[in-house]
């Protein structure tokens, strides 16, 4: 995923963190972590006494003693063999409180055609994109034309992770959030040999879909 322009609003923003740390803020990403996956057995013990639980996640990030678990490592065939690396659902409440404020300021400079992962937009979107692109460079189907389909090699595992942190920081000034990020970045590809899911893709998903502002 790519930029609209090099140029992006020069926009700051501060005082970010606080706003996350609200325990309003982290009940709405736990729904979001949630949703869908209630049937989950991890998911379905987190919610036992999920209040409980999400005070103390708003204590730890308001003391910033908040450090994510141990990312677990599986292997899926889809139908290429891909190692992935699962954060714990505690985690991917973080990483949606995250995107719940960086999403909306970022992606409003991705170009129109930024679709994966992104709220209101799909697969569906991407098909009659590309189906209107397909008429306007074949004359309505009367010519020929080619499209390449391509994929990154190991992307979100190999993410430069100080160059996206120099990118995030051009717009955030709140040191405490930039702390936050940096706690799931190193929680991610050097210390378990792979990436940080979430936080690399967008939920599964930007699943911190950092990748998608380099």
């Amino acid at each position: 995923m790519v930029l609209a322009s090099r140029h992006l609003n020069m926009k700051t923003y501060r005082n970010l963190y606080n706003r996350l740390c609200e325990f309003k803020s982290i009940l709405l990403a736990y729904d979001k972590a949630r949703k869908g996956k209630t049937r989950k057995k991890n998911v379905r013990a987190f919610h036992k006494d999920y209040l409980i639980r999400l005070l103390h996640l708003s204590s730890e990030l308001k003391n910033k003693t908040y450090k994510p678990k141990p990312l677990t490592r599986f292997i899926i065939k889809d139908p290429k063999t891909r190692v992935i690396h699962s954060s714990d659902f505690r985690d991917r409440i973080v990483h949606h409180l995250i995107i719940m404020f960086l999403g909306p300021i970022f992606e409003q400079n991705f170009i129109y055609d930024s679709c994966a992962n992104i709220i209101g937009k799909g697969s569906l979107f991407a098909i009659n994109r590309f189906d209107k692109f397909k008429r306007i460079v074949t004359n309505n189907l009367h010519s020929e034309a080619f499209c390449l389909k391509a994929d990154i090699r190991h992307y979100f595992e190999e993410v430069d992770h100080e160059t996206l942190l120099i990118i995030l920081k051009r717009k955030i000034k709140d040191d405490n959030l930039i702390w936050l990020i940096e706690q799931v970045l190193n929680n991610s590809a050097t210390h378990s040999g792979g990436a940080n899911g979430f936080l690399l893709q967008r939920h599964a998903s930007w699943q911190l879909n950092f990748a998608i502002l380099c």
